[in-house]
This record gives C-alpha cells, sequence and structure tokens, in this order.
C-alpha cells in the first residue's frame, strides 16, 4: 500500500502543481487586465483548490503509513528526514491553509479584487509548497 499511495501523491503533485500555476497566473493576468471575474476564472481557482486538498489527503494517508513519516520524529539531526517528516508536511499544510484562505476571501469581494485575493493568497501557498517539495527526492523517483 506504501508504495501505490507514494506514486500516487508523486504523480498527483504534477497534476496539483500544473492547475495552482494556472489558477495564480490567470489571477495575475486577471488583476493586471483588470478584467471581471467569470465562472471560467471561478473554475480554475476552483480547480486549484480541489486539487491541492487531494494533495493534502494523499500526503496525510502517506504520513501515517510511510516508514519516514510519523515514526521517524525523533530523528531530526538528517536533512532528508527533518524534511519529509517534519517540514514538508507542516509547510504544505500551512501553504493549504492560505489557499483555502484565498478562496473563502474571494467570495466576499466584487469585481477584480477577487483576483487580487485569489493572486496572494494562492501565490504565497505556491511559495511554501515549491519551497518544501523534496526536489531530491522527487527527481529520483
Amino acid at each position: 500500500m506504501y508504495e501505490i499511495v507514494k506514486n500516487l501523491h508523486s504523480w498527483w503533485a504534477y497534476l496539483a502543481l500544473a492547475i495552482l500555476v494556472v489558477a495564480f497566473v490567470n489571477a495575475l493576468m486577471g488583476h493586471v487586465s483588470k478584467r471581471n471575474f467569470t465562472n471560467k476564472d471561478l473554475r480554475i481557482s476552483l480547480f486549484a483548490l480541489i486539487f491541492s486538498h487531494i494533495q493534502l489527503l494523499l500526503g496525510l494517508v502517506l504520513y501515517f503509513v510511510s516508514p519516514v513519516g510519523f515514526s521517524k520524529l525523533g530523528e531530526m539531526k538528517e536533512a532528508t528526514i527533518r524534511l519529509t517528516s517534519l517540514e514538508h508536511p507542516l509547510i504544505n499544510i500551512l501553504a493549504l491553509v492560505l489557499i483555502t484562505i484565498g478562496w473563502s476571501k474571494h467570495k466576499k469581494v466584487d469585481g477584480n479584487f477577487k483576483f487580487r485575493k485569489i493572486f496572494f493568497f494562492y501565490g504565497a501557498g505556491l511559495l511554501l509548497i515549491l519551497s518544501r517539495i523534496p526536489w531530491s527526492l522527487w527527481f529520483a523517483a
């Protein structure tokens, strides 16, 4: 089960990151061009939210079935174990909180300000996610 969840988490990450980048760029372009927030923009942002949350759920399942996850919390001297056991999950949960806040806040404003909320919060979440991806493990798979 561990290998299946690990591979699914790794491959789903490509989809989640791609749609999150698309949502971020779409929000940037919408804000800069001062266009109205349409159903297409809503769907792009919603899919980024959904794909990110699915990635989080896969990551949480992986965290608790992984031999490197929860069981290795006492061994924080090794950088790779610290990254996969503590930093990656914690920072990515914070990133998903920011993305969720952005989704919630965009619903409370009108017009072009929706793009600003999506741009800021999704961008901050994307930056946090990119900062804590275990690149050496990801490219080795």
